[in-house]
């Protein structure tokens, strides 16, 4: 598995692992809303890491004219 692969595998399990404190909060928990706030802010973090990798992986790349 690729670096990428690893990172975006990684994003979406834990976008995975929030579904049921989304439901929590949803049915009125509020410290359930705290975890899914930190959650999010994990997969920001996530993203940010793929969309650095990927740019880094284009830029690796010469084009052929």
């Amino acid at each position: 598995m690729t670096e990428l692969e690893r990172l975006y595998q990684n994003m979406a399990d834990t976008l995975e692992q929030g579904v049921t404190d989304l439901e929590k909060f949803e049915e009125g928990n509020m410290s359930a809303g705290t975890r899914v706030r930190k959650n999010m802010q994990d997969v920001k973090e996530l993203a940010q890491k793929v969309r650095l990798e990927v740019q880094e992986q284009k830029n690796s790349k010469k084009v052929i004219a």
